[in-house]
């Protein structure tokens, strides 16, 4: 079900103390806006053919309006037409300074001042915490457009080893995709907004006489969305994507005062937009048949967030001070045009394959099961639907071979499967007929292709006379089949009582010896083998099992400590040691082989953690070296001079590659063993809560075992054994009063002395995760005491700075 519409276009003026209120005038319905300006030749008395009055009229004015009033107005609705698969996408457009970045993201200082794309997250969220008959997955993902050059601003992350990947657009038949763009997944309301701080640390910002915090890019974040249903059983679910855009703004270098690299940069920006506004004329204009997406790398991401399948919304950001009143007409114009695009939103609606395929499968039974009904209240419950058996095509063969030979007066038809392979038998039959005839003739005559030059001129070379039409003049009438044998005459025919008397002799015989069909064949029985587990698997069902004795045996230890209540007590109890070695050998023994069975998996999952992390350790320095020895190739490749192909593509040297490619895999081999080191470390800190649980439990039980056997009387202070020291892994506290240290005692006022909002804390988690992680870069990039001799390097040399550089090597585990 599709929506026509237009494009929805909003102001928000800027607040200042200078508003020009006798050039910009607010009607009563807060929809129009009348622009009064003054001519450049107001004071000469001249004839002034300027048009100086305005008036435009939006879907609403924002005035000093503030942030939450801007986004119920705004971008509420198109977040809930996102959560039931509608694609949306909001822009922000005006001149420098006049508020785009604040309006989409407001500062991050303030959780009121939060702009669109926060209140976005968090209504997604919300909407998902909603909706609990469905599956929904959000995923994120942050483009940058900078000098006509696209970059992922989420590039950055550790979990992101394709470093910064060269990016294009493509086009398909559900849209325009960014190729190696990253979309990240976010399962949080603190993921996705650690994952939009990430993304505003790594924009382009410069300064300017207008802005001291101008943003020098364009920048799309596109919220991601896949929804499917719990409770209905079906293949369809909606993927749609909300496209939040922070224009740059548009610059008059006469204003800003830009130069230099500032400069360039304002040049790519109003070329970029220039092409954004030709794009929107060429839409808004019906007689137009080409729209100049390509223009751009902006206008082509685009494509299907301007008068396509997409709910847009913009918001024209204005200065409303006389000094900007030019600019501010042209922001208008442009919301104007922005307002007569027709779009037409739909929502976005897929079929799983699998799941088509698992629902035809069912179809397919239940009409099978239909189907059999059916015959069995017809009387034709012998009737099997499923393709013939061997012996079956057999029968059918069978049958149609007496068919021709006359012995079978008519065949049996029980289902289309036998009719369809009747017909198959009678083709090939015919064919293998053809064969044999042509084999005949050849073994008997000597065959002319009369396509053939060279074998008609043998014929003739041989005596054979040929026609005018080409063909060969021999004794008898000729056949009109296209070989030259001719037809042998009438004389020389057989009878017709011979033929018939030959045929019935023939069927005789062929009955006597005919088979009856052979026996049906058993189905194959398809293997019921298990297959063998891993050994990662086997050893964590070995834990589990042990877990499981551990309760049974638990409760076996008890059951024997009771009875041991019930035998003679000794007068004088023995010593915690000796008594706890002899409970080990005989009421605990059980307890004790589980201990000893976890603490072997335990040492086998430290070593196999120890070989990783020297395995890691070594990829690791061979990562380095190779990187090192492609540094040098690269620079000494810079110094020679670079050779580029006739289509302007980088020529580098065979040596060269094979290191990228060496470098590549040396990088999967990483990460692949890094993983299977994060796997066992989680498999070994759990078979460590089993030890530690076993071991509790041992303590337990003797404990209770002892008291019941020797200390009743009250001879011994009543002392658990795990103040004795007996049974405790060195470095294990059991008591609950341990002092809290300045993290934990910082995050409990920090709970105690919430905001007063208390839906802020996933905002300023993300923030200060966002902050650590700034401050370790800083920390990791400081220069570090070396121990060896560092090399003297060139006064002004430029020096390589890696971000999110990972750590040299990994500590052995004990």
């Amino acid at each position: 079900m599709s929506k026509k519409s237009k494009v929805h276009v909003f102001v928000r003026t800027r607040p200042t103390d200078n508003f020009a209120h006798d050039l910009i005038e607010f009607q009563d319905d807060n929809k129009t806006i009348d622009i009064h300006a003054k001519g450049k030749d107001a004071k000469r008395t001249v004839v002034n053919n300027q048009l100086l009055d305005w008036s435009f009229k939006m879907d609403g004015i924002l005035h000093n309006a503030s942030q939450d009033q801007m986004y119920s107005e705004v971008a509420s609705d198109m977040v809930t037409q996102l959560m039931e698969g509608y694609n949306g996408t909001l822009l922000c457009y005006g001149q420098t300074g006049a508020g785009k970045t604040f309006t989409m993201t407001g500062t991050t200082e303030n959780y009121k001042h939060r702009g669109v794309i926060p209140r976005s997250i968090s209504q997604v969220y919300r909407e998902i915490a909603n909706r609990p008959e469905h599956s929904i997955n959000v995923r994120i993902s942050y483009l940058e457009i900078y000098n006509e050059t696209m970059f992922d601003l989420l590039s950055t992350l550790p979990s992101n080893f394709m470093g910064f990947p060269s990016m294009s657009i493509t086009e398909d038949e559900f849209g325009v995709n960014i190729k190696g763009l990253s979309m990240h997944a976010a399962a949080t309301e603190e993921e996705a907004l650690n994952l939009l701080f990430e993304g505003e640390t790594n924009r382009a910002i410069a300064a300017h006489s207008m802005n001291s915090v101008s943003s020098r890019s364009h920048c799309i974040f596109t919220i991601h969305v896949e929804t499917r249903s719990r409770t209905e059983s079906t293949a369809m679910y909606m993927k749609s994507k909300l496209n939040l855009v922070d224009l740059a703004g548009s610059e008059r270098l006469s204003k800003t005062g830009s130069e230099g690299k500032t400069q360039t940069e304002a040049m790519y920006i109003n070329k970029s937009l220039t092409f954004l506004e030709q794009t929107i004329i060429a839409l808004a204009d019906k007689r137009r048949e080409h729209v100049p997406y390509r223009q751009t790398k902006l206008t082509h991401a685009l494509k299907d967030s301007l008068g396509g399948n997409c709910n847009t919304v913009m918001i024209a950001n204005i200065w409303g001070e006389a000094q900007q009143i030019e600019e501010t007409i042209s922001t208008l114009r442009f919301a104007t045009r922005m307002m007569c695009i027709s779009i037409e939103a739909a929502v976005n609606e897929f079929y799983d394959p699998v799941l088509v395929v698992k629902k035809l499968e069912k179809e397919i039974i239940h009409l099978k099961q239909e189907l059999a009904m059916h015959d069995t209240l017809a009387n034709r419950s012998q009737i099997n639907y499923e393709p013939l058996s061997d012996s079956q095509l057999m029968e059918v063969d069978t049958q149609v071979r007496r068919y021709l030979d006359g012995s079978l007066d008519e065949l049996d038809i029980v289902n289309i499967r036998q009719i369809q392979n009747i017909f198959g038998t009678f083709k090939k039959l015919v064919g293998q007929m053809e064969m044999d005839v042509e084999a005949r003739l050849r073994a008997k005559y000597t065959m002319i292709d009369r396509s053939d030059p060279a074998a008609i001129a043998a014929a003739q070379r041989a005596g054979v006379v040929f026609d005018e039409h080409g063909g060969a003049s021999y004794v008898g009438d000729v056949d009109g089949q296209g070989f030259g044998l001719g037809m042998a005459p009438a004389s020389a025919k057989p009878t017709h009582s011979a033929v018939a008397s030959a045929k019935k002799r023939g069927r005789r015989s062929k009955d006597r010896s005919s088979p009856q069909g052979g026996a049906g064949r058993p189905s194959p029985v398809p293997s019921t083998q298990p297959s063998q587990p891993s050994p990662t698997r086997q050893i964590g069902l070995e834990t589990r099992d042990s877990a499981t004795r551990l309760e049974t045996s638990s409760a076996a230890g008890s059951a024997t400590a009771m009875e041991a209540t019930q035998a003679p007590r000794a007068s004088t109890p023995p010593l915690r040691t000796v008594a706890f070695e002899e409970f080990k050998h005989e009421r605990g023994s059980e307890i004790n082989r589980i201990l000893m069975e976890n603490k072997d998996i335990l040492s086998a999952k430290n070593k196999l953690c120890r070989d990783l992390a020297k395995t890691i350790n070594l990829t690791k320095q061979e990562i380095d070296e190779t990187r090192l020895t492609l540094e040098q190739l690269r620079s000494e490749r810079l110094e020679q001079g670079e050779f580029v192909s006739e289509n302007g593509e980088q020529v580098i040297s065979e040596q060269e590659f094979q290191l990228m490619k060496k470098l590549k895999e040396l990088k999967a081999s990483y990460r692949s063993d890094y993983d299977e080191l994060t796997q066992v470390k989680s498999e070994k800190k759990y078979c460590q809560k089993l030890v530690d649980q076993c071991r509790q439990r041992l303590v337990t039980e003797f404990d209770n075992w002892y008291s019941d056997c020797f200390l009743s009387n009250g001879g011994e202070e009543n002392q658990t054994s795990a103040q004795a020291g007996l049974g405790a892994r060195p470095g294990t506290l059991y008591n609950g009063d341990v002092p809290e240290d300045e993290g934990e005692k910082f995050e409990r006022l920090q709970s105690q002395l919430l905001m007063e909002n208390p839906d802020s804390a996933a905002f300023y988690n993300a923030k200060m995760r966002t902050e650590r992680r700034q401050t370790l870069e800083k920390a990791m990039n400081q220069a570090q005491a070396q121990q060896s001799v560092r090399k003297h390097s060139n006064v002004g040399a430029p020096t390589v700075t890696i971000r999110n550089k990972p750590p040299s090597t990994l500590m052995t585990v004990q």
